[in-house]
């Protein structure tokens, strides 16, 4: 049967033949996905490995992507710039963003002559949306001569406005990197406000948040700490302060996944889209979490069927104005710039 017509059965049948070609898969995450669950999940993902090697596609999926697809069908897998970078570099006509619309704007924007799709277009984010490049413009009139540094998480006309792009990861170098007294930082509020803690450079500050970091308390991980006695915490820096102040640890998700390597400690919690627990522990099997779960809805508007049939149909195709995406570019490339910069010193 052919993979179009596949897709049209409800669900696809668990023969033999998929269990063989998902095994290996299976036993990387049995641990977090529940035995009785693969029979679903594992014809979708041989029908989707099988499409993409015809459509020469990739498939890159983000951190906070569910363990069926971050294991089971990506090729390519980390932060939104590490994706977008990965898929620059990449010999295939066709990029499958499994994440949210600023990550496959990102995408398109690092490789303008690939096919970029997005399973569903609907995958927004509440941080990128609380912004739009007409903002931007207001904020450098009222603050004329101030740098504009824009985290990543923000759509194309956004990033086209500003002079330098950032990640949680990098955010503190490049601010710094300016030399100037003063920067306008966007979208994040929260992130700034982290920002603004590691540096004499003043921060004017954006109101934007991600709704899934903003919802954390501190009582939350004083609870954790009650339950779990010496649970190590590690807070991703979009969270508000004070959840910070009670973390162990802050940092991006490379960050995190950095630190628990090196540090292996014997329990954890990432305070951050719970996904990103599931993911780390299928690589640190000797590590226990305590998963707490803020999800994403944007994030799991992606799904196993919506993939397949956007590489059936090769849609939602994303594009970005070609100013636009050469303007957002050059606030990309002067980031990364920091980064040469930092490992040539």
């Amino acid at each position: 049967m052919s993979t179009e017509a596949q897709a049209g059965a409800s669900p696809l049948p668990f023969t033999a033949e998929v269990e063989r070609a998902t095994r290996a898969i299976y036993e990387r995450v049995r641990g977090v996905i529940p035995e009785v669950e693969w029979p679903v999940h594992a014809p979708l993902i041989a029908a989707i490995n099988e499409l993409k090697r015809q459509r020469n596609a990739v498939i890159l999926a983000h951190n906070y992507q569910t363990p069926e697809i971050f294991y089971g069908v990506a090729d390519y897998r980390g932060d939104s710039l590490g994706l977008a970078q990965e898929g620059a570099r990449v010999d295939a006509d066709v990029i499958v963003l499994c994440g949210v619309r600023f990550m496959a704007e990102t995408a398109k924007i690092m490789s303008p002559q690939k096919t970029v799709l997005l399973p569903d277009f609907e995958a927004g984010c509440s941080l990128a949306a609380s912004i739009t490049g007409a903002d931007v413009r207001r904020l450098k009139a009222r603050y004329p001569g101030v740098p504009v540094v824009c985290y990543v998480n923000a759509y194309a006309d956004v990033r086209a406005e500003a002079d330098i792009c950032c990640t949680s990861a990098n955010a503190v170098k490049v601010v710094e990197s300016l030399g100037t007294d003063r920067v306008i930082f966007i979208p994040d509020g929260y992130l700034g406000r982290y920002v603004a803690s590691k540096t004499n450079v003043e921060v004017i500050l954006w109101e934007g948040a991600c709704e899934v970091h903003e919802r954390f308390t501190p009582q939350e991980i004083r609870e954790y700490r009650r339950q779990q006695p010496g649970v190590h915490v590690m807070a991703h820096p979009e969270c508000p302060p004070e959840v910070l102040r009670e973390a162990d640890f802050v940092g991006s998700t490379s960050g995190m996944i950095r630190h628990i390597a090196d540090a292996r400690p014997r329990q954890v919690v990432l305070i951050t889209e719970c996904s990103m627990s599931d993911n780390v522990a299928v690589e640190f099997p000797d590590v226990s979490f305590v998963r707490p779960c803020n999800l994403c809805p944007h994030m799991k508007r992606i799904t196993l069927p919506n993939i397949l049939r956007s590489l059936q149909t090769l849609t939602p195709a994303i594009e970005v104005d070609p100013e636009v995406a050469r303007r957002a570019r050059r606030s990309m490339e002067r980031m990364l710039a920091v980064g040469r910069s930092a490992v040539a010193a």
